[in-house]
């Protein structure tokens, strides 16, 4: 089922930098009606409205917070668009049994699973059954196959690519589309500390437009990603094993 971006109303979670804000952008440019832009700090978001006036509304919202998740739902009621967006990465390296996997785990499912779930229970009642619905989680390619490094993030991430299965599945009766989107290496905040190459988040923004209106359920919006992805969808182990070689150099 394809989206059209032209004239919806979108919420975009974690709005403020990386790829949720240049969703935003993205958004407005294919002219989108507005764009309800959440962030724990709405005020970082000054120069979107600032550029675009009231078709950027800024709204607080910290995922974790059931309170806040309410009040966002009751705000932004004429939402068609949902964009799962906020996430992090608590922590990089160690041997399994580093007792700091425990915490940055608790950290990382809060926001990345629970607070993706919270803000879809939120918005499913209002979704169902509205022309041109959908709901989009932004997961990793991490969550179609662990990176050893990220242990924690990865389960995380695997997690959401459950969830966002069985969303698609309960949903699907009233007509909400849910897509899964499955970066790699975007030159964000996170990925700042890696020495790789990395695909800028506009551009991986306007690919998950893309994909969005071409009517996928998984999208894989750069080209690492890409290339994982199709190898994922014919050989699964293939990719496990790719990526379980990277605990090599990780511990080198």
């Amino acid at each position: 089922m394809a989206l059209q971006i032209l004239g919806t109303t979108a919420l975009v979670t974690g709005a403020n930098r990386g790829i949720g804000r240049a969703l935003v952008e993205a958004l407005l440019e294919r002219g989108a009606a507005r764009v309800y832009a959440t962030a724990r700090r709405p005020e970082a978001l000054g120069d979107l409205v600032a550029r675009y006036g009231d078709r950027v509304v800024p709204l607080r919202l910290d995922v974790t917070r059931p309170s806040e998740v309410r009040a966002v739902a009751a705000q932004a009621g004429d939402v068609r668009l949902l964009i799962n967006n906020a996430g992090i990465a608590a922590k990089f390296g160690g041997e399994l049994t580093d007792a700091g996997w425990m915490t940055a785990a608790r950290d990382e499912f809060e926001v990345n699973v629970l607070g993706t779930l919270s803000l879809t229970q939120g918005f499913a009642p209002m979704l169902a059954g509205r022309a041109g619905a959908a709901i989009v989680n932004i997961s990793s390619v991490a969550g179609l196959a662990a990176f050893p490094a990220f242990v924690s993030y990865s389960a995380s991430k695997a997690a959401l690519h459950s969830l966002t299965q069985a969303t698609r599945a309960l949903l699907a009766p009233h007509g909400v589309h849910v897509a899964g989107v499955y970066p790699g290496p975007i030159d964000t905040d996170m990925a700042r500390p890696f020495e790789m190459v990395k695909t800028a988040p506009e551009a991986a923004a306007n690919a998950i437009l893309d994909g969005l209106e071409d009517g996928r359920e998984e999208i894989f919006p750069d080209p690492m990603a890409r290339e994982v992805g199709e190898r994922f969808l014919h050989d699964p182990k293939a990719v496990e094993r790719q990526f379980a070689a990277t605990a090599t150099h990780t511990n080198a």
